[in-house]
C-alpha cells in the first residue's frame, strides 16, 4: 500500500475534537443548504416555464448549473486566502442573492432577471459541493473517504425533505403577496442565510487554516498570517510559535512534504519524503493547480472520475422523465417520475458512507473502477428498459450508486494527491470541470433524445466512460506516493 506523503495529517492530540466539531457543523449546514438547493430544483423549471415559456425552462436550470460551476473560481480564491469558513459563507451568500432575484423576477415577470437569479442561485450548489472537501482537511488518512462521504450523505436528508418544504413554503408565502412558485425561492434564500450564519459563527478554528498551521509547524515555516504555528501540546485553536527542532517527546504534526507521522521533527528529517511537485505558492490559483494535477496521475484520475461520473449521471437521469412520458398519460406520469427519481437520489446519496468505508479499506482506485462498472451496467439497464418502469428504476438506482462511487473516491483521491499550497485550487478546479461537464451533458442529452431516442443516449453515455476506464486501469508508477492503492 502506497502511503500518502503529500497531505498534512493531524498528529496533534487536540485535532480530533476539532474534526468532530467540524463534521457536526458541516452535516448541519449540508442539510439546511441541501433543502434550499433542492427546493429550487423542484420548482425552478415550473417557474421558468411560467415566466419565460416551456422552451426556455431547461435553459434556466442550465443557468443554475453553469453559475454553480463558474462560482467555484472566486470561492476557491477566497478559500485559498482566508480559509473554508469565508469561502463557504460567500457561496451561500451568492445563492441568497440569486434566490432573492428569482422572487423579484416572479413578481415582475422579468425574464432577464430570472436568468441572472438562476445563475447566482447556483452558489448554493457550490457551497454544498465544496463542503465535502472541508471534511478531509483534518481527517486521518484511513478515515478521509468515510468522513467526506458523510457530508455527501447528509444531502439525502435535504433532498428528501425539500419537496414537502416547497409546497409548504408556496402556501405560506401566498399571504405575503408573492406570486405562485416564488415562495420556495424565498425559503431557499432564508436557508442559505442560515447556513452561512452557522458557518461564520461556529466553524472555528477553520479546518483548512488549522491544517496549514500544523504543516507549517512541522516544516518550520511561519505559516499564513491568519494562522500562526502551533506550540507543542497546546490547543490548535491557540496560535503560538513552534521550533522546528523541538523536543523529541512533543507530538509532531505532519507536513505537506513529510511522512504521515513521526515521533519528532529530528527523526522526520531522516525519513523519505514525497517526490517534489511542480512549484506552487501558497494560495496559488487554478492555473498553478492544473500544472500540479497534470504532473500527478492520481490527481488526474481523481478529477476525471468526478467529472465523467457526473456527466454520465446527468445525461441519463435528466431524460428519464421524458422517456417515461412516452408511456404514461399526463395525469399518471408525475407520480411515477417522483417515485423513480426519489429512488435514484437514494442511490446517489444513501449509501455514500458505505462507499467511503470501502474506499478507505480497499483503496480509491478499486472503488473508482467499481463505480465505472456500475455506471456501465446502469447504461445497459436503462438503455434496454423500454416501457418497463421497474427496469428503468433499477438502472437509475445503479446510476446513482456509480455516481456516488466516482464522486467519493475521486474527490478523496484528488484531495490527498496534491500538496497543501494548491489543494483548495485543485478542488475548485475539480468542481468547475464537474459542473461544466454536467451542463454539457444536460444540453446535449435533450438533442440526442429528440434525434435518436433514450437507448442511443444510454449507449453514448456508456461510450463516454471508456476514457475514464482506460485511465483507471493504467498502472500507477512504482513507488508513487500520491495515492492509496
Amino acid at each position: 500500500m502506497a502511503t500518502d506523503l503529500t497531505t498534512p495529517v493531524p498528529a496533534h492530540p487536540d485535532v480530533a475534537p476539532i474534526q468532530r466539531r467540524t463534521l457536526r457543523l458541516l452535516l448541519t449546514t449540508q442539510i439546511v443548504g441541501g433543502i434550499g438547493v433542492t427546493i429550487g430544483i423542484a420548482v425552478g423549471a415550473l417557474l421558468a416555464a411560467e415566466i419565460a415559456g416551456t422552451a426556455l425552462a431547461g435553459l434556466a436550470l442550465s443557468a443554475a448549473v453553469v453559475g454553480g460551476a463558474l462560482l467555484a473560481v472566486p470561492v476557491t480564491r477566497i478559500t485559498n486566502g482566508h480559509g473554508r469558513r469565508p469561502g463557504l459563507a460567500f457561496a451561500y451568500g451568492v445563492g441568497t442573492v440569486g434566490g432573492t432575484l428569482i422572487v423579484l423576477a416572479a413578481a415582475t415577470r422579468s425574464i432577464p432577471l430570472l436568468f441572472v437569479g438562476m445563475l447566482l442561485f447556483g452558489g448554493g450548489s457550490t457551497a454544498n459541493l465544496q463542503a465535502r472537501y472541508a471534511a478531509v482537511d483534518l481527517a486521518a488518512p484511513d478515515r478521509r473517504a468515510r468522513q467526506l462521504s458523510l457530508i455527501v450523505w447528509a444531502t439525502t436528508i435535504g433532498a428528501v425533505a425539500a419537496p414537502n418544504f416547497a409546497a409548504l413554503a408556496d402556501r405560506a408565502t401566498r399571504g405575503w403577496g408573492l406570486p405562485a412558485l416564488a415562495g420556495p425561492f424565498a425559503f431557499s434564500a432564508a436557508a442559505f442565510v442560515l447556513a452561512a450564519g452557522v458557518l461564520l459563527l461556529w466553524l472555528r478554528p477553520d479546518p483548512l487554516l488549522t491544517a496549514r498551521r500544523l504543516a507549517a509547524a512541522r516544516s518550520g515555516d511561519p505559516g499564513p498570517a491568519e494562522a500562526p504555528p502551533l506550540p507543542p501540546g497546546t490547543d490548535p485553536a491557540a496560535p503560538g510559535p513552534v521550533s522546528a527542532t523541538g523536543p523529541a517527546s512533543a507530538p509532531s504534526p505532519a507536513s505537506a512534504t513529510g511522512p504521515v507521522s513521526a515521533p519528532s521533527p529530528v527523526v522526520a528529517a531522516a525519513e523519505p519524503v514525497a517526490a517534489p511537485a511542480p512549484p506552487a505558492r501558497r494560495g496559488a490559483g487554478m492555473r498553478a493547480a492544473w500544472s500540479v494535477v497534470r504532473a500527478r496521475p492520481a490527481a488526474r484520475l481523481g478529477i476525471a472520475a468526478v467529472a465523467m461520473g457526473h456527466l454520465v449521471m446527468v445525461a441519463v437521469m435528466t431524460m428519464a422523465p421524458v422517456h417515461l412520458r412516452e408511456y404514461y398519460a399526463v395525469e399518471e406520469v408525475l407520480p411515477v417520475v417522483g417515485l423513480v427519481l426519489s429512488l435514484h437520489i437514494a442511490g446517489m446519496y444513501g449509501l455514500a458512507p458505505v462507499v467511503g468505508w470501502l474506499a478507505d479499506r480497499s483503496g480509491r482506485r478499486p472503488v473508482i473502477l467499481g463505480g465505472i462498472g456500475t455506471l456501465l451496467a446502469a447504461c445497459a439497464v436503462t438503455g434496454t428498459a423500454g416501457h418497463h418502469t421497474l427496469q428503468l428504476t433499477v438502472g437509475l438506482i445503479l446510476l446513482g450508486l456509480g455516481w456516488s462511487a466516482t464522486m467519493v473516491a475521486g474527490s478523496t483521491l484528488l484531495s490527498e494527491s496534491v500538496p497543501d499550497p494548491v489543494r483548495p485550487s485543485a478542488q475548485g478546479l475539480s468542481d468547475l470541470v464537474m459542473g461544466l461537464a454536467g451542463a454539457l451533458a444536460g444540453a446535449v442529452s435533450g438533442f440526442v433524445m429528440q434525434v435518436a431516442g433514450y437507448p442511443v443516449l444510454s449507449l453514448l453515455a456508456a461510450v463516454a466512460v471508456a476514457p475514464l476506464l482506460a485511465l483507471a486501469l493504467r498502472r500507477a508508477p512504482v513507488g508513487a506516493p500520491d495515492e492509496k492503492e
